[in-house]
This record gives C-alpha cells, sequence and structure tokens, in this order.
C-alpha cells in the first residue's frame, strides 16, 4: 500500500499537488491500483511493466547517440565487455 499524499508530501517535504500528479500518473500507467475507500497499492507487474518503459526509452533515446558516438571513436561493443571482466 502506497502512503497517502498529504502522508507522503509530508515525509518528503513535498507539494501535495505534485504528489497527486505523480500518483496519478503512476495509475495511468498502470503501476498502481486504488481500492476505493483503502488506498493505492502497486500493481501486479509493475516491476516488469517500468522495467520495459525503460528499456524502451533507453533504445529509442539514450542508445542511438552513444552508438554514433562509438562509432566515431571506432569503439566497438566487445572492448566494452573485455573492460568488464
Amino acid at each position: 500500500m502506497l502512503p497517502s499524499v498529504r502522508a507522503f508530501a509530508v515525509e518528503q517535504g513535498a507539494n501535495p499537488l505534485t504528489v497527486a500528479k505523480a500518483y496519478q500518473g503512476f495509475q495511468e500507467d498502470g503501476l498502481v491500483t486504488v481500492k476505493r475507500g483503502v488506498g493505492m497499492f502497486v500493481a501486479e507487474g509493475a516491476k516488469a511493466k517500468l522495467r520495459d518503459a525503460q528499456r524502451t526509452h533507453f533504445l529509442k533515446n539514450v542508445w542511438p547517440p552513444v552508438e554514433r558516438q562509438m562509432k566515431r571513436l571506432n569503439i566497438r561493443i566487445e572492448e566494452l565487455l573485455e573492460k568488464e571482466a
């Protein structure tokens, strides 16, 4: 169960309207569910949905400029993987 908008805003020192807007966004994205009169809960599968959204964002927006820069600098993926090992 998520804390109430007021409780979370006080705890974090945030504006309650900002917290309410964030909670609404979570609900629209299917990350939380509302049980009327009870509260908000993390939706089943929320972790996977969030991971999929972040993966899509990375592949669409983050990776292309990195890939272009790697090509300009003649850096191969294999080189990066060797550094990690």
